[in-house]
């Protein structure tokens, strides 16, 4: 697909809003069927938007993913090979590297990132030392309790120094340490004070005083919009990130949301995720008519705690096989709505996207000329625009939704002739996932997540896999690999000649 294709009538310089809920499954939102959770917020834009049905984000647990969208690249790119960070961990994109905010700063918009970031901070040791994931031998402590960290002095390698002019929001996920509020490169209000009441998965660690966990999403969403509306009285357009906590456990939605869905308190944490969006299309005002705006997950929804109620009854995942964390689909497929200036209203695309996709994307539709003529890959990242399905989509037999048709426009498993393109996700042990049309190979014996059996990974290509024609197949319940390890080791050879990828190194 040629990224620099005049894509339509596309406002000038519109303005950028992209939300990233955290754990958000495929079937969480009632615009995507689910039936106990109300979500008019999130519905109303998908009626005037784009909503997809095969979108995916480039790993399925949270780091990773987060890497990717960040950066349009694949996230075995970073230092971080599988598994995620913890709050206190070091800062995984590099001082110099382009992304997303970057992109639209040398555009000359204003940037604001607000909430979650967990891409790592170079936080400094009471002794001076600071953690550098560039160095050899670097390995994630996600049980880290932060006791060692000075807090007064600031942090490097975070949204200000990747591109985002303001920043609020945590280090991490609501479940680890330090817990409290930064802004700019510095915790406020100093977590200097053990953190006595832990709730649920809550590591060991400090906070700061006065700090509540049920608070944080309600002070983040206040702080991106009071700063939306500061920026709609200026002259620049604007990027907007906005990262949840919710529906991440600990569930700790806040009392006036409680008991708002009938999915319990993980069910109450999509709708204080939708009451959010609600909250930003209001401070948006008559400037939503020119402003883009995304919403998406950072990978799918775990079913295996006890926030997460009766996962029969209401789906997290949709139909799909697996859970957070997995290799198979409901791992890392995802809803995603997009809407705004020219893009078609009220359409289902069942395109295969990434959300590493989405800096080529949002480049695309406001025309940021520095991303689209760049010649070096670093600079454009590894994603391909979806611009063109967002002005003329279209729901196409064979979608891979389950019920679809038997084929589906790549013209049967491990063959997308349409595109050519192999795309590649990760599950949390690093097993290497590829697609191609509407074949699926996976490169390990299991789920690589949380899901039995866990298997092992093997990206040689010449290990057992798991093989998966998602036209016939959607639910992967029969592994089609004897037959198609052959098609498997085409799709690895075309992506390792694509993208630079070497096998069995990681």
């Amino acid at each position: 697909m040629n990224q620099e294709r005049q894509v339509g009538p596309v406002a000038a310089q519109p303005n950028v809003v992209v939300v990233l809920a955290d754990d958000l499954g495929w079937g969480d939102l009632s615009c995507y069927g689910a039936e106990r959770i109300h979500t008019p917020s999130l519905d109303k834009l998908a009626e005037g938007g784009v909503r997809f049905t095969d979108a995916h984000a480039s790993s399925a647990v949270c780091t990773p993913s987060r890497y990717s969208l960040m950066t349009g690249q694949y996230p075995w790119r970073s230092p971080l090979k599988s598994g995620v960070l913890g709050g206190l961990d070091p800062a995984i994109i590099g001082p110099g590297a382009q992304t997303l905010a970057r992109d639209f700063q040398q555009e000359g918009y204003a940037t604001g990132a607000f909430g979650k970031w967990h891409l790592g901070l170079n936080w400094s040791n009471l002794d001076g030392y600071r953690r550098d994931a560039f160095e050899p031998g670097f390995a994630a402590q996600m049980q880290g309790n932060g006791r060692e960290i000075d807090y007064q002095v600031p942090f490097t390698g975070g949204p200000v120094d990747l591109g985002f002019e303001r920043y609020f929001g945590i280090a991490g996920s609501l479940d680890m340490p330090p817990y409290c509020f930064l802004e700019q490169d510095r915790a406020t209000g100093l977590p200097l004070e053990e953190k006595l009441d832990l709730v649920t998965s809550q590591r060991p660690g400090l906070q700061s005083p006065g700090w509540q966990d049920d608070a944080v999403d309600t002070t983040v969403v206040a702080r991106a919009s009071d700063w939306i509306r500061q920026q709609r009285q200026g002259t620049k357009p604007f990027l907007a990130y906005v990262a949840t906590a919710a529906p991440h456990r600990p569930c700790v939605p806040p009392e006036f949301i409680q008991g708002s869905s009938q999915a319990g308190p993980r069910g109450d944490g999509v709708v204080l995720v939708d009451w959010m969006v609600g909250q930003l299309l209001e401070a948006l005002g008559d400037d939503l008519a020119n402003t883009i705006f995304v919403f998406t997950s950072d990978n799918g929804a775990p079913t295996m705690f006890p926030e997460d109620g009766d996962v029969l009854v209401h789906r997290p995942n949709g139909p799909w096989r697996g859970q957070k964390a997995d290799a198979w689909e409901a791992g890392h497929r995802v809803p995603l709505i997009v809407a705004g200036p020219g893009i078609t209203e009220g359409a289902v695309s069942a395109q295969l996207v990434s959300l590493m996709d989405l800096r080529a994307t949002l480049a695309q539709l406001t025309h940021a000329k520095g991303v689209l003529a760049a010649a070096d890959a670093e600079r454009r990242g590894d994603g391909v625009s979806f611009a063109p399905a967002l002005l003329a989509p279209a729901t196409e037999p064979g979608s891979a939704e389950p019920g679809g048709a038997d084929s589906g426009p790549g013209g049967g498993p491990g063959v997308d002739r349409e595109s050519g393109r192999v795309l590649g996700h990760q599950a949390y042990d690093g097993t290497l996932v590829l697609r191609s049309g509407l074949g699926k190979a996976i490169f390990g014996t299991g789920s690589g997540g949380f899901s039995e059996p866990v298997g092992a990974p093997d990206d040689t290509g010449h290990g057992p896999g798991q093989f998966y024609d998602l036209a016939r197949d959607p639910a992967e319940t029969t592994n089609l690999w004897p037959a198609n390890a052959g098609t498997a080791a085409a799709m690895i050879d075309t992506f390792e000649r694509s993208t630079g990828f070497k096998r069995g190194t990681r």
